[in-house]
């Protein structure tokens, strides 16, 4: 979910099932939970505006059966005891592990949020709409965080140019009025070469 969706930890951890639509495939982000003096403290989301996620197709039937059976006030994510999932519970019981099983240890939730964004981006999304899915302030603010990701653009870019001078030149041998004019020759004339 986080890789995918972009979703802060807090926002994760306080998804309510009436905030999923899977028809819609969005997630609506309206409440983030942090942890003060070892309570949970629900409010809002870090900007302190909803936005709505979307839902990549392969995370439907996951998150149904997750919510299957759930009441709408119910947390989507919980811990083993059905209690609000906590960072550092998760990472020390499952996160971490895990991360180190497939080589990257060290790797935290939050880092899965950059991936959201680095996987949206190279797909080609737009800067705005990467924008609304991470819930930052600006576009400027996303082109900032992210700015390393576009530094294989600069290739890209090159080589878009180099194809639209390759067509220009291209063109130019197939305009009218350039090149010998073959439509000169009359027919009966004998043309001398």
């Amino acid at each position: 979910m986080l890789a995918y969706t972009g979703l802060r930890w807090g926002e994760l951890a306080a998804l309510r099932v009436r905030r999923v639509d899977l028809v819609r495939r969005r997630l609506l982000v309206a409440e983030s939970v942090t942890e003060v003096n070892g309570r949970a403290v629900f409010g809002t989301p870090k900007t302190h505006q909803r936005r709505s996620v979307p839902l990549p197709r392969f995370l439907v039937e996951p998150i149904a059966a997750q919510i299957a059976g759930r009441a709408g006030d119910e947390l989507v994510f919980t811990s083993p005891a059905g209690e609000v999932l906590r960072n550092n519970n998760f990472r020390r019981r499952v996160f971490d592990r895990a991360a180190e099983s497939i080589g990257l240890a060290g790797l935290t939730p939050h880092e899965l949020r950059h991936t959201a964004a680095s996987l949206a981006l190279a797909e080609g999304a737009n800067v705005k709409a990467v924008q609304r899915m991470l819930g930052h302030a600006s576009a400027a603010m996303t082109l900032d965080v992210y700015a390393d990701l576009f530094e294989d653009d600069l290739d890209q870019v090159a080589d878009r140019l180099d194809r639209t001078a390759g067509r220009a030149a291209a063109d130019s041998v197939r305009t009218e009025g350039v090149g010998p004019d073959l439509d000169a020759v009359r027919p009966g004339r004998k043309q001398h070469v």
